[in-house]
């Protein structure tokens, strides 16, 4: 399972909204909603990543306000 398909997993195991998307320079972008604590386990998890993965680093961000609005899922989008 990649990186993605498993983040998506870990934040639905979570009770989390949003979604997680490839950028085109490699990197993986995520947008999250829900309990504060929920979402601080699921960026603890992508600190690690799953058992293939190489993360260098996790970077915390405002999203950007076009993407704000209430997820009803989280959903595996298409590469930015």
């Amino acid at each position: 399972m990649g990186f993605r398909d498993a983040l998506r997993a870990e934040a639905q195991k979570l009770g989390l909204a949003g979604w997680v998307r490839n950028r085109g320079d490699g990197t993986v972008e995520a947008l999250a909603q829900g309990e504060a604590r929920a979402i601080d386990r699921l960026i603890a998890w992508a600190h690690r990543g799953p058992p293939l993965a190489a993360v260098q680093t996790v970077e915390e961000v405002m999203p950007d306000p076009a993407l704000e609005r209430a997820y009803a899922g989280f959903e595996r989008w298409p590469t930015a």
